[in-house]
């Protein structure tokens, strides 16, 4: 067709829907606009009804993948992927969906593109197009609609401000590729961070080798990057202005990957004696729809307890790490990662990890005794401990538990509340302790 819809969705039902009509043989945009919600996508209808459909996702959902996999068969390289990435995921692999790409690198030995996204999230965007009555062949990642240069940087700024108080926190969304294979989209504040500190330091890591700056090329206005304010390393390169969607209109046709493909592939009925199928598919559908209504039933009680799993989870490291002001469940366990990385000083003898396997065995022995808050020094080794128990006896118990496990131990104060009583350990390990006595 010479006229293309593009749509590009949210992350969830109340966010921010763009969409935009493109003429291919003039190339030029015929109509564009805004939805509030998934809600009202179905005013799009009469305009997907006699035009090809593509449909872009955020980026941020989905997570762009270079392996290198000891196997040439596909089947093989398929299976494998799932459990080599298991370690830097943060849910169970079951349920991810994972989709690969038909592309060769020759600048390294990667011979594997995948691409992994919740396998809910997909259910969630098809089933938003299900009900608005809008057919697509293609689900595309935004960042892989964006323009490719190797060895530079393109981004643009994505306006999805709404009424809600969720998400990000002024409603702008920087979609950057890097890469053949490789993108992101985030917020600006996480933008912003990133550049002076993440992609900062990997690139003065990077300029004792190379000595070039990475360049940028920015289709819109960043907010507060620019050439004056990009740290050491960039250089900004200010393109001509474009909408988004008109962008990713001009550039996604140069990347054939699709995410509707797998257990997702559309597959097409192109049979002339469709009518003699339709009481075999009427029956069909009515399997299909018990099946879906139980699934869904299923769905919205994993859900819910998804949703208070993930809830606790959240609450439990701010809890730990007060200071925190974003949290997201997809990156808690990187974030952990980083944390621990920061302790310092960690081995299988010492550190941070060490101390908690050493006083394990103490919580078994004194049940009685609940932690409150762990904080531990990477410099002096130390870990304190604040707890809670039902009486002093505990805490007497719980020091005598430690005293035994190669642990030095320091009983700081105690105070009764009520039925309970609060108190304190500072725990030192021996080993510590010797090797700074050796070495003074």
């Amino acid at each position: 067709m010479a006229e293309i819809l593009y749509i590009r969705l949210g992350s969830r039902v109340q966010d921010k829907i763009s969409w935009l009509i493109f003429s291919t043989s003039e190339q030029e945009i015929i109509a564009s606009g805004e939805l509030t919600s998934a809600e009202q996508l179905s005013e799009l209808t009469e305009k997907a009804r006699q035009r090809d459909v593509k449909v872009f996702v955020p980026g941020g959902d989905v997570l762009l993948k270079s392996l290198t996999v000891p196997t040439k068969s596909q089947r093989a390289m398929r299976s494998a992927v799932p459990y080599m990435l298991e370690d830097e995921l943060a849910q169970d692999v079951d349920q991810l969906f994972f989709a690969y790409a038909n592309i060769t690198d020759e600048q390294s030995d990667n011979n594997c593109f995948v691409a992994v996204t919740e396998r809910a999230q997909m259910l969630l965007w098809l089933s938003w197009l299900a009900e608005a009555n809008i057919q697509t062949k293609t689900l595309q990642p935004d960042v892989l609609a964006m323009p490719y240069t190797a060895g530079q940087w393109h981004a643009i700024a994505l306006n999805l401000a709404t009424s809600s108080s969720c998400g990000a926190s002024n409603g702008i969304q920087i979609v950057v590729r890097q890469g053949q294979w490789q993108g992101f989209t985030l917020d600006s504040d996480a933008w912003q961070f990133s550049l002076q500190h993440v992609f900062a330091t990997e690139q003065k890591e990077g300029l004792a080798q190379e000595k070039n700056d990475i360049i940028i090329n920015t289709y819109s206005d960043l907010g507060n990057f620019n050439e004056a304010s990009s740290p050491k390393g960039f250089t900004i390169v200010k393109a001509e202005e474009e909408l988004p969607l008109a962008l990713f209109a001009q550039h996604c046709q140069h990347s054939k990957f699709n995410l509707l493909q797998g257990e997702f592939k559309v597959i097409e009925h192109r049979s002339k004696n469709m009518k003699n199928w339709l009481w075999a598919a009427g029956i069909a559908v009515c399997a299909l729809l018990l099946n879906v209504s139980y699934k869904n039933v299923q769905l919205w009680q994993l859900s819910a307890q998804q949703e208070q799993v993930e809830k606790q989870i959240i609450a439990r490291y701010k809890t730990v790490f007060p200071n925190t002001k974003k949290v997201r469940i997809g990156t808690i366990k990187s974030q952990l990662n980083r944390k621990i990385a920061q302790l310092g000083g960690v081995t299988e003898q010492t550190g941070f990890l060490s101390m908690l396997s050493q006083i394990q065995p103490a919580f078994a022995k004194v049940p009685e005794l609940t932690p409150e808050s762990i904080k531990f020094d990477g410099k002096r080794q130390e870990l304190r401990l604040q707890a809670i128990a039902g009486d002093y006896q505990h805490f007497e118990r719980f020091k005598t538990a430690l005293s035994t496990a190669n642990l030095t131990v320091k009983l700081g104060a105690q105070n009764s509340l009520g039925k309970q009583v609060i108190g304190s350990f500072i725990i030192v390990s021996k080993q510590k302790s010797t090797n700074s006595k050796g070495g003074s």
